[in-house]
């Protein structure tokens, strides 16, 4: 989250940068807000917000300076000439083709060549993929309060609960165990339901026989965490007993090989290669995994298309799958940071089969 670092990974030619997006604005200042501009250039940088939360800002903002934005791009526009600016990289992912064109269009700006060849977004990924020390604890954090939630529920799932109950419990239990957000909708499918990777939860009775699939996650100090669980209620045939333990074994078996070096693709092809020896192969259709910090889904992926390579302190999730349609499915995820001698798992909770 070191700001001064943003333009050493810039192309020489770029002067500054313009990031308006909240997610990033908040991994720069750590401050989080609907509204606020940050401008940094190679001599100094500036955070400009409005009067709701100027007060905030000031007494928490301490990488750069901050200003109430009240002729926001008349101060921009001075701020730059003071910083000898030539142009500015614009977030090309995080704006629209009409905000762009506004922002040619701006008189204040016209001096400065806008330059939106994904030179900022490239240099903010390489800087947000990479977690420090601090990054990863916010997220283990963030990871226990899901695993309390998960214990919790265990207790709550009865044979007649809905699916909406759950994710509710779930929800709630979070949210009054120190999570300042969820990370996502919570997902609770349970038997045919089950199936579908991203169902949304319904006002099924979860019946004996049944898999349910949890998948959710906290968010602390704007750092999200992320977790499946798959569990059975009465009891399982045999069907989804193998089902169950070639994803499991398809998890740990992509886990087993996570470390600095490794091809995301080959991380991917490790889960997928055991699940396609059991005949399983056409219902696992989604990528392996995805990195996780201050956005749900970040880079790297684990994916047969990725030509990306894992790094020290990367954060991805393992989370192969198995969807049998009007059947049943099966998901288990685990969150490992990549460290100097592999990986630690960030998920501490129990993943063989529970049958409740």
């Amino acid at each position: 989250m070191n700001i001064n670092s943003l333009m050493s990974h810039m192309p020489e030619n770029a002067d500054s940068a313009l990031i308006v997006t909240p997610e990033n604005r908040r991994y720069f200042t750590d401050f989080p807000s609907s509204d606020g501009i940050l401008v940094v250039t190679r001599q100094g940088s500036i955070f400009f917000t409005d009067s709701r939360y100027i007060e905030a800002a000031q007494k928490t903002i301490t990488c750069c300076e901050v200003a109430e934005g009240k002729k926001v791009y008349e101060q921009i526009r001075d701020f730059l000439n003071a910083n000898n600016v030539k142009n500015i990289a614009v977030e090309q992912s995080g704006i629209t083709l009409a905000q762009f064109e506004n922002l040619k269009k701006n008189e204040n700006l016209k001096a400065f060549e806008l330059l939106s060849d994904n030179s900022l977004d490239k240099a903010i990924s390489a800087l947000r993929q990479v977690k420090s020390a601090d990054e990863a604890e916010r997220i283990k954090a963030a990871q226990r309060i899901a695993e309390k939630a998960f214990e919790h529920i265990l207790d709550f799932i009865k044979v007649g609960r809905t699916e909406r109950e759950i994710q509710l419990e779930l929800d709630f239990f979070m949210l009054r165990n120190g999570a300042e957000a969820l990370s996502f909708d919570t997902i609770a499918v349970s038997g045919v339901n089950s199936s579908m990777p991203h169902g949304v939860p319904s006002d099924k009775r979860i019946e004996n026989g049944d898999f349910i699939t949890m998948d959710f996650g906290a968010v602390v100090d704007g750092y999200h965490s992320d977790m499946t669980r798959t569990v059975a209620v009465g009891f399982v045939t045999d069907k989804q007993r193998e089902v169950y333990e070639t994803v499991l074994y398809a998890q740990e078996n992509a886990l087993s090989v996570l470390r600095a070096g490794v091809a995301c693709a080959d991380a991917d092809k490790a889960a997928r290669d055991v699940i396609a020896s059991k005949g399983y192969g056409e219902f696992f259709g989604h990528g392996t995994g995805h990195g996780v910090g201050i956005e749900i889904h970040e880079k790297p992926n684990l994916s047969p298309r990725s030509d990306a390579t894992l790094q020290i302190g990367n954060v991805v999730t393992v989370e192969p799958g198995i969807y049998l349609p009007s059947e049943f499915g099966v998901r288990i995820e685990d969150m490992a940071l990549i460290t100097e001698n592999g990986y630690e798992n960030l998920t501490k909770a129990e993943k063989s089969l529970i049958i409740l």
